[in-house]
């Protein structure tokens, strides 16, 4: 696999590190997490992962670390503290015992000097930093984040991964490591730039709930059948949406012209050159 011959240490204590790794393993990463107080997340996050257990505070713990990450290609730190630093081990002192090290910090802050590099939180409050969570939600209704942890796993976890590997190719280059700063609020702020870049076109220039694809539309929407279930309707395109109502019988809309005025309200602004 592309990754077979990288090995990877991670200290356990962060659900985006931990899918950051998962995401190396997949694709064949030789991952060791290093755990030393209590399993912090499901066993989903570890596929493919090896396990050890240590006490980084004591002279013996550290040294075992230090042993590891000589002979390892990545090592992501999550802690907020930095778990080196509880045994006492600098990153560039590790980095200068291993040149090829690329070592990984996941903090919450946009830069490692920050007031917020080494702060805790979760989803909803990276969502809320970044600016993204006030475009999720129903109109008249407060901001939803979405379920699916967008900031910690493609903020974190995906950006974190693609910044593993670009740093991979560049050593591949010059043979050197390098620290990845991996930051929670601009990952999930990068992540989700589309949404700014809409708001200059005609999909996402309204209030919350009165867009395109928030809620907006009738031809992107979710609707509930009569049976208590629900459908989901993408009929975004105009010929679509016209099969779409004839389906339905809605021939009123159709004759009225209702259904062309207000495909032209949301697409005469869309189109991109």
């Amino acid at each position: 696999m592309a990754l077979s011959t990288v090995r990877v240490v991670e200290l356990d204590g962060r659900y985006p590190s931990s899918f950051c790794s998962m995401i190396l393993a997949d694709f064949g990463a030789q991952v060791t997490r290093v755990v030393w107080d209590r399993e912090y997340f499901p066993n989903f996050v570890n596929r493919g992962k090896k396990s050890l257990a240590l006490n980084l505070r004591t002279p013996e713990g550290a040294a075992v670390l230090e042993q590891i990450c000589l002979q390892s290609d990545v090592l992501i730190d999550p802690t907020p503290e930095g778990a080196l630093g509880r045994g006492k081990i600098l990153p560039e002192d590790m980095l200068q015992k291993n040149p090829r090290l690329i070592y990984v910090k996941v903090s919450a802050g946009v830069d490692l000097s920050s007031k917020n590099s080494q702060s805790k939180g979760h989803d909803i409050n990276f969502l809320a930093l970044s600016g993204v969570l006030s475009k999720f939600g129903r109109k008249d209704e407060i901001p939803q984040a979405p379920p699916n942890g967008q900031g910690s796993t493609i903020g974190g976890g995906v950006l974190g991964a693609l910044g593993i590997v670009m740093a991979l190719f560049e050593r591949a280059q010059s043979g050197k490591g390098q620290t990845v700063n991996v930051n929670l609020i601009e990952g999930t702020a990068y992540a989700s730039s589309v949404l700014w870049y809409l708001q200059n076109m005609d999909y996402y220039n309204k209030a919350r709930g009165e867009n395109l694809h928030d809620g907006g539309s009738p031809f992107y929407q979710t609707y509930q059948t009569s049976d208590g279930k629900f459908m989901a309707v993408g009929a975004y395109e105009p010929h679509i949406y016209e099969k779409f109502l004839k389906g339905l019988i809605l021939t009123c809309i159709l004759m009225s012209g209702n259904c062309h005025k207000f495909l032209q309200d949301h697409t005469s602004k869309t189109k991109i050159t």
